[in-house]
């Protein structure tokens, strides 16, 4: 998570001249130079190596660990230029889920992305898009981060670059690009939390609190769940700030409530209607089936443990502590130096005061219901086994994502120790991050004084040394990415048109859902959504309005999904083909579409005892069910 904790110190004017940082050590705010267009341009290129697999044949691959979620991404661009194009509400689809549809506010739609992107769509199609765009989001968080941290917090360009490397390209922000381009679009993170720590600068509390209220408004149409660990660690941030400086923040106060309170009242007003839409519109629900994401905690073992999408990584080491989203897999050698830097520069900067407290609240908050290690759930319990599953917005969570904000701090920690060591022996005055005399530590001069080039000139190239030993095992290798077969001729090629008029839908075999249907799901995806089809990859309503995961199987899809899981038609009923003619009904049906599958025998025995025989019409089966329906 790109949430680089900027110092407070710097946000505001109305701390005196005198508690103002040196010139020497002050972060450059320069303009853009050479070092920031290399810093970028590192990062375009590591946003490329991260997609090079899907790119040897774009439109035929998606992720081998998410398939579904890469191909319900495609689907998404494929609907914010259907939206685009036909003038459609873009907080609603009727393409998916026939005839229900989906509600695109409560599901992860990133509508700001997919709506302005839709011209590219329209014209590049959506797997290139996705490709496009899951590696540019790396690198526009990558490079938020590297700005924010340059001009806001260190002074040395290289130690701002490993920052802004570590906050857009973590492994656990590599590891959710397996599908989840959402958790990788944290590019407006950075500039959130620095607007945050700017709203007491007086005379620009305006200001402040407008751009404030559009960042958090448009990052509402890309990740709901990453703006609330943000706002979250900007909450541990600003209350660190409080304690540590009384009564500088004390005197900024009213600025920065007035900023606060006029940045949340245009973003409540930028967003009332899709906020409402979301949780009171068709198709809304209220939690999750069974509390699915509270009992998801972090692994202790994760921290130590190098990801599997890096130069370091083993995909064996899945096989001990399990499947999870590496949210933490950081491996020993950061850990290390985290706690060094923890240890070393805790007395002598606040923002490294406060990044330590992000990083262990966040940490113990992370763990679950129950502490687990190495895949095993032990007999201690963690701090949610004290939250009940049915509180608001806590029903929602997953613990593990918590560590996202520990990923920020992690990166914040790093550029403050490449920055401290790159600055050491060069005659700085001793001043913490808030521009206050430091407290001498081990080995420091006297607080106040210069310290002695000649004896700290070990400190620089050991000190940078290690922060880029440690990171260089992390750094990011190609996604793995699997064939699927495209589409058959029959959709591509618009052949389905004279079967499929207005008002009625194209029902593919198999039906869509979380589990089955990958390859009909591209099928809306890759046809600009031009056929509404049933069934789905989504969260819904459930019986009792609970969210659950896709549409509710009718009598048709559970018989479809049982065959594809035993390989052969069941014995069928007359009760079987009368609840299938209702299913088409239900479903407005005009013609069931089989194509080329794995289990494609046997799912055309179903049908056909389900339905009759069917024609042959290019390379799928087909039945016209329009005399039936």
């Amino acid at each position: 998570m790109a949430v680089p904790v900027v110092d407070p110190s710097l946000k505001s004017a109305s701390v005196s001249a005198a508690a103002d940082p040196p010139e020497e050590t002050r972060p450059a705010t320069g303009r853009f130079g050479r070092a920031d267009a290399l810093a970028i341009g590192a990062y375009v290129l590591l946003g490329v190596l991260v997609c090079l697999n899907y790119w040897g044949d774009i439109e035929n691959r998606v992720s081998s660990h998410l398939p579904t979620d890469h191909s319900w991404f495609e689907w998404l661009f494929s609907h914010g230029a259907y939206s685009v194009r036909h003038l459609e509400n873009p907080l609603f689809s009727e393409r998916q889920n026939a005839p229900d549809g989906v509600n695109m506010m409560a599901n992860t739609s990133l509508l700001g992305v997919t709506l302005p992107l839709a011209p590219l769509t329209l014209l590049l199609g959506p797997q290139v898009v996705y490709a496009l765009y899951l590696g540019g989001a790396l690198a526009a968080t990558a490079a938020t981060s590297y700005w924010v941290l340059s001009r806001r917090l260190v002074r040395s360009r290289a130690a701002a670059f490993v920052g802004g490397a570590f906050l857009g390209f973590a492994p656990g922000i590599v590891h959710h690009a397996n599908g989840q381009p959402n958790f990788v679009s944290n590019f407006l993170l950075p500039l959130i939390v620095a607007r945050v720590l700017r709203l007491g600068e007086p005379g620009r509390w305006r200001r402040n609190g407008v751009a404030l209220g559009l960042l958090v408004a448009y990052q509402i149409f890309v990740n709901e769940e990453m703006l609330l660990l943000t706002a979250l660690a900007c909450l541990v941030i600003v209350v660190g700030y409080a304690l540590s400086r009384w009564r500088s923040a004390r005197a900024q106060a009213g600025t920065f409530l007035a900023a606060l309170g006029l940045g949340g009242g245009l973003a409540l007003l930028l967003t009332a209607y899709p906020i409402w839409f979301q949780f009171n519109g068709p198709q809304s629900y209220r939690g999750l089936q069974g509390g699915v994401f509270h009992s998801w905690g972090e692994d202790l073992a994760a921290f130590v443990t190098f990801a599997r999408d890096t130069l370091a990584g083993d995909p064996a080491v899945e096989k001990t502590i399990g499947l999870t989203e590496q949210n933490t897999w950081f491996g020993w050698p950061v850990v290390l130096v985290t706690l060094a830097a923890i240890v070393l520069l805790w007395r002598r900067s606040l923002a490294a005061r406060i990044a330590a407290v992000l990083v262990a609240v966040f940490t113990v908050a992370s763990l679950g219901p129950r502490i687990r290690l190495n895949g095993e759930e032990t007999e201690v319990y963690g701090p949610w086994h004290y939250i009940p599953d049915d509180l608001p917005l806590v029903e929602m969570m997953m613990p593990t994502r918590l560590t996202l904000v520990v990923t920020g701090a992690v990166g914040v920690l790093l550029a403050l120790a490449w920055d401290t060591a790159a600055r050491s022996g060069r005659g700085v005055p001793a001043t913490d991050a808030d521009g206050q005399p430091a407290v001498a530590g081990p080995g420091d001069a006297a607080p106040g004084t210069v310290t002695a080039g000649a004896r700290h000139r070990w400190v620089r190239p050991v000190g940078c040394a290690a922060v880029a030993l440690a990171v260089l095992p992390l750094v990011p290798r190609p996604l793995p990415a699997q064939q699927i077969d495209p589409p058959p001729a029959f959709i591509t090629s618009g052949a389905w048109r004279p079967y499929v008029p207005d008002g009625r839908t194209l029902v593919p075999v198999p039906i869509p859902s979380n589990v089955h249907g990958l390859s009909t799901l591209r099928w809306s995806a890759l046809t600009r959504h031009e056929f509404p089809v049933p069934g789905g990859y989504f969260i819904g309503p459930g019986p009792n309005d609970e969210g659950m995961f896709g549409a509710p199987n009718r009598p048709t899809s559970t018989l479809i999904y049982s065959t594809m899981d035993k390989g052969a038609a069941p014995e069928l009923t007359d009760e079987d083909r009368r609840r299938a003619v209702e299913d088409l009904r239900y479903w407005r049906a005009s013609v069931v579409v089989l194509g080329a599958h794995p289990r494609e025998a046997a799912l055309r025995d179903l049908m056909t005892g389900l339905l009759g025989e069917p024609r042959r019409v290019d390379d799928v089966w087909l039945w016209d069910v329009r005399p039936l329906v």
